[in-house]
């Protein structure tokens, strides 16, 4: 569901599984919901190794980081700090706009959409911008700074738009952050190291491809935990999925438009406006995901509206990049 450094993700197909990855999360959302509902017992129990889950995940996520992007970053700051505005800037305006005329009496919903949309992707995006010739080395330098403004972001907006309505309390983020994303990082980061040094190329491209086939089996495990355990909540609001669907909709309508008309102004060459498109238009819910669950574990339905949100986004992004080659200049 990840994609690693662009040297090492340009070996793959021209393809990203899309629709094998929605069947995938699919699959997982309807055997939590079985097992939640015909053994609540096995639930409970399975419901205890949700910690160990979310710590494997959040290792995977920044093992696949690459620090060293910041670095290169200095040297595109005009077109870094246009996808900056964009991302942290602009979008949270938009993402306002659309939370609010689908979900402005639900406070629940509506944090959860606002916690889907505020995240720029830090992963998959790549894959799909190289699908639309979009300028993928350019895009590798987002990657760090988008995961590390979201993560500094991540309590103010938790704050703003969850505990202002009673959904969380924010006392304990500081230690949450520290136990549950500073160690992860620092040891993915330390294994990433060892390997790039320890490792010839085929096999760090081999264990990159592992660690992404992994970090897709243990985003399943998370949400077939998150449905088992939930599934009572959950399942009476479920027709608030088309909403969310149709929210997110919006969003991508919204943000294409954005971004053409700030391509237009920066007078952006394709390769960089297919980037823009498609790092304003992607979503970091995994992490988004992984954060709620620890900062907020009792509001099934944020954690269900992250995930219904990444199910709709994944034929988006491939609508997307369909649309932009068709609108690719001749060259």
């Amino acid at each position: 569901m990840t994609l690693q450094d662009p040297a090492i993700s340009n070996r793959n197909d021209d393809t990203p599984a899309s629709f094998s990855t929605s069947v995938f999360l699919l699959g997982a959302i309807s055997l939590g919901g079985f097992v939640g509902v015909m053994s609540p017992a096995s639930s409970a129990t399975l419901s205890r190794g949700i910690d160990i889950t979310l710590l494997l995940m959040i290792f995977l996520l920044f093992f696949e980081l690459r620090l060293s992007s910041l670095f290169s970053a200095v040297t595109n700051i005009r077109f870094l700090a246009m996808a900056w505005s964009a991302n942290f800037l602009i979008i949270p305006i938009v993402g306002l706009c659309i939370a609010s005329l689908f979900f402005s009496d639900h406070p629940v919903l509506f944090a959860g959409l606002m916690i889907y949309f505020l995240a720029p992707c830090t992963d998959w995006f790549l894959g799909f911008a190289r699908l639309a010739k979009g300028d993928t080395e350019l895009g590798a330098t987002l990657i760090p700074v988008n995961i590390i403004t979201q993560l500094l972001l991540f309590p103010f907006w938790l704050w703003l738009f969850a505990n202002g309505a009673g959904l969380a309390d924010l006392s304990p983020m500081s230690t949450s952050l520290l136990q549950w994303f500073l160690v992860p990082m620092i040891a993915a980061q330390g294994a990433r190291c060892a390997a790039e040094r320890l490792l010839p190329m085929q096999q760090r491209v081999a264990v990159m491809s592992w660690v992404s086939r992994g970090l897709n089996f243990v985003l399943a495990a998370l949400i077939f935990q998150i449905f088992a355990m939930h599934i009572g909540d959950i399942a009476g609001q479920l027709d608030v999925a088309a909403m969310v669907a149709a929210a997110v909709l919006f969003f991508f309508i919204a943000t294409f438009a954005v971004g053409e008309v700030l391509s237009r102004l920066g007078e952006l060459k394709y390769p960089q406006r297919a980037l823009l498109s498609m790092t304003m238009a992607a979503r970091n819910g995994p992490l988004m995901l992984a954060l709620t669950a620890i900062a907020v574990p009792d509001q099934p339905l944020i954690l269900a509206v992250i995930v219904a949100a990444m199910l709709v986004e994944i034929p988006l992004l491939t609508a997307l990049y369909q649309l932009l080659l068709k609108i690719r200049p001749e060259r």
